[in-house]
């Protein structure tokens, strides 16, 4: 027996309505988000919402380096989606690939001095449109139990999903 009573089995495969009416929201939002966050990205600073994922995680990472699969794994994509989203970035000055000096038959993913001002631009106004769509509308008092939902979500997600799981 499954220790939440909400959850649904293989044997009852539909979601319930709460959990349908959840769904739907997540998915609206979701889509909504990513429509408006690649737009203001666009208009601000001439990068897509693909392009900010990946400049965001190497910001985050030490030196600005990551091999390439543990960035897939931190964004949740296929390395092949990363690898011609990362080529087009090294085009533009923005990202360099070179021979992992962990594994040099892996390869890592580097931010560049443009990269970097890239997403320093573009940053500030992505911040201003998340907090004014997103985070303006969510009462304090939710912003807790919402954050802990997502958590154990996410911690699902990295047990039972198809990619890697994400690196913390």
């Amino acid at each position: 027996m499954s220790r939440n009573p909400r959850r649904k089995t293989a044997e009852q495969p539909w979601l319930s309505a709460a959990q349908l009416r959840a769904w739907r929201a997540f998915m609206s939002v979701q889509m909504r988000m990513n429509y408006e966050m690649n737009r203001q990205l666009q208009n601000d600073g001439d990068l897509s919402l693909a392009d900010y994922h990946i400049l965001n995680a190497l910001t985050d990472a030490p030196d600005g380096r990551l091999q390439v699969s543990a960035l897939a794994a931190i964004i949740g994509w296929e390395l092949s989606r990363v690898s011609h989203q990362l080529r087009r970035l090294c085009e533009r000055g923005l990202a360099e690939r070179i021979p992992s000096a962990e594994d040099r038959r892996a390869t890592d993913a580097i931010l560049t001095k443009a990269g970097r001002e890239a997403i320093k631009t573009a940053a500030p106004g992505h911040a201003a449109l998340v907090r004014r769509l997103f985070f303006d509308s969510l009462p304090d008092e939710l912003l807790a139990p919402f954050s802990a939902a997502l958590e154990h979500v996410e911690v699902s997600i990295n047990f039972n999903s198809s990619l890697p799981p994400t690196p913390r």
